[in-house]
């Protein structure tokens, strides 16, 4: 029998990135790789519709600390756009609230792309996961409630059309800042020409560094249920932590940061204290934070096994 108040699963830290398929959501998935791995503690780094497919993160244990940081990367997506339609959910699962007889060519296309690029104003779909009042706006919009959503800022860097499938449907590339909605892109994108549109075939090809190269397919992390070679697929707890400049630290530093106390700032480069650092011995993360007054101190500590810590020796 287990002690009581003790954590059920193991601790088991790092990111997995699955290729999610079409047809569960992403809870479902944090439960499935949660499961794999006997995990105490799991997340994800941004939700993927039912519907869309392609990479998912998902983090355990202490990486769970780094969500904020893989939710703030780029994501890439591909997905099609089906002209004369707007649909309820403004993907393929709604029914049809708007008809259109006008099917854009490629030049108009191309035209009205530079318009969606840059810092833009969005309307989130009504089926979304944006809370107002606490509930979700896909389970108001399912009770039949009246609500409004206002248009967010967001982030489009790139914006492409890739082909022209038929005279109803096009494929297009999209590079974006968190908070993006395809299915609002292919909506405003249809209006905009003059037409109706939805989303289809969403799929996720990126999330900052997790991508199709280093994803395992839901299918395959399910044969590997609590298999010990699922470890191969645990990715590092600092894995979405690359652009954040690094500080070599001593063993001594890292048994203080694990402490919560500040620590001598000896590289002289680090002078902003707007700059989130990350200190690092043998490349493993201890602690995010700020220079101040000279010194580092910690805002987010990781706690890596103490075996990673030797105050008697000098990793830098």
């Amino acid at each position: 029998m287990g002690r009581r108040g003790s954590k059920k699963g193991k601790p088991v830290n790092g990111w997995v990135c699955v290729d999610k398929p079409v047809g569960v959501t992403s809870t479902q998935v944090v439960g499935k790789v949660r499961y794999a791995f006997d995990a105490q503690k799991a997340g994800h780094a941004g939700t993927l519709d039912p519907l869309a497919s392609g990479i998912l993160a998902i983090a355990l244990g202490e990486a769970t600390k780094t969500i904020p940081y893989a939710v703030d990367t780029q994501k890439t997506y591909r997905f099609t756009v089906r002209w004369g339609e707007q649909t309820s959910t403004d993907d393929a699962e709604g029914h049809a609230i708007a008809t259109s007889d006008v099917r854009p060519d490629e030049a108009a296309i191309r035209a009205a792309l530079p318009e969606f690029t840059g810092e833009i104003m969005q309307l989130p779909p009504r089926f979304s996961a944006i809370k107002l009042a606490g509930a979700r706006a896909y389970d108001l919009a399912r009770a039949g409630e009246e609500f409004e959503l206002k248009p967010r800022p967001v982030s489009v860097i790139a914006f492409r059309l890739l082909a022209l499938q038929d005279a109803d449907n096009a494929i297009f590339e999209l590079i974006c800042g968190k908070g993006t909605y395809v299915r609002s892109l292919a909506r405003d994108l249809g209006l905009r020409l003059g037409s109706a549109a939805h989303a289809r075939d969403i799929r996720r090809l990126r999330v900052g560094p997790f991508c199709e190269a280093n994803a395992i397919s839901l299918e395959k992390l399910e044969q590997l249920v609590h298999n010990p070679s699922l470890s191969e697929h645990l990715l590092p707890v600092e894995t979405p932590l690359d652009d954040i400049p690094a500080m070599a630290i001593t063993g001594s530093d890292a048994t203080r940061l694990k402490r919560g106390q500040p620590i001598l700032a000896r590289n002289g480069q680090f002078t902003s204290p707007d700059a989130l650092i990350c200190a690092r011995i043998r490349g493993k993360a201890v602690a995010l934070g700020f220079i101040e007054a000279g010194e580092f101190r910690p805002v987010r500590i990781f706690n890596i096994p103490t075996g990673v810590i030797k105050s008697d020796v000098d990793y830098t």
